[in-house]
């Protein structure tokens, strides 16, 4: 697998990605956030697993999925992202790549794109309506709009498989891609932000239907999980609503039973 420095590095001095260029100077070449990383995602991925990384950005957990063994079907809409991630995994046959945005049925949606940060690009008019004058969010601007095509979670695993961990960031539409999903998988994150809490409690809610019942979360980039114990749906809905807004942004994880 290597460590990839040599593709990163092309990237960055490539006028084309100069839009990434803050992106993989942050999330690659940084051993001690790999080691973190690594550490972190082993509770739930042994080598063999399968891995969905949804909405991939340029593909740093991809990195961290592979180095625990995993095969990864990876999903990301942003021509500029998938020219970095085939870039940076050219040589890696066990990293599928996925030219679309997940939703909840397959066709076409308007996506929009944020070019000065690509990470927060969303297939969500309402974050973008809930970003605009909110702390934290200033100067973002969704200065662009492309077509892309939609999966859907059952889709994939149906071509490839269930995965034993599934990663859901994409920016106020996780809830969309939940919807997509009509199976109780062994673990998955979905990120939320304070700026649009309804979207992980509407989340939680569709969890809880499809059997899951443990959530634990980490905030921000932190790989940490903040509770230590597997919650109810109802006690991370609580948690969630009580964060401050300048928590801003997290990631929640879902087991079928606390017990796992």
């Amino acid at each position: 697998m290597g460590t990839h420095t040599a593709a990163v590095e092309a990237l960055k001095a490539d006028p084309a990605t100069a839009g990434l260029r803050r992106s993989l100077e942050v999330y690659y070449g940084d051993p001690g956030r790999d080691a973190a990383m690594d550490a972190f995602y082993a509770r739930f991925v042994r080598p063999g697993d399968l891995v969905f990384d949804i909405g991939s950005h340029v593909g740093d957990h991809i990195g961290s999925f592979r180095r625990l063994g995993a095969r990864v079907v990876a999903v990301e809409p942003q021509p500029l992202c998938l020219r970095a991630l085939r870039t940076i995994y050219a040589d890696d046959d066990q990293v599928t790549l996925i030219e679309a945005a997940c939703g909840a049925q397959p066709g076409r949606i308007g996506f929009l794109v944020n070019s000065a940060n690509p990470t927060v690009s969303t297939a969500s008019s309402d974050f973008v309506s809930a970003a605009a004058g909110a702390g934290g969010w200033e100067g973002q601007t969704w200065d662009g709009q492309i077509e892309v095509p939609v999966t859907t979670v059952d889709a994939l695993i149906a071509e490839h498989g269930t995965p034993a961990f599934a990663k859901i960031d994409v920016e106020g539409f996780e809830d969309a891609v939940l919807t997509g999903l009509s199976a109780t998988l062994p673990a998955l994150s979905f990120e939320f932000t304070t700026i649009e809490r309804e979207v992980a409690l509407r989340c939680l809610d569709r969890l809880t239907t499809l059997g899951f019942g443990g959530f634990d979360v980490a905030l921000g980039d932190h790989k940490e999980l903040k509770l230590g114990r597997w919650a109810t749906a109802e006690e991370m809905a609580a948690y969630l609503t009580a964060l401050p807004h300048e928590a801003n942004s997290g990631d929640v994880y879902c087991v079928p039973s606390p017990s796992r």
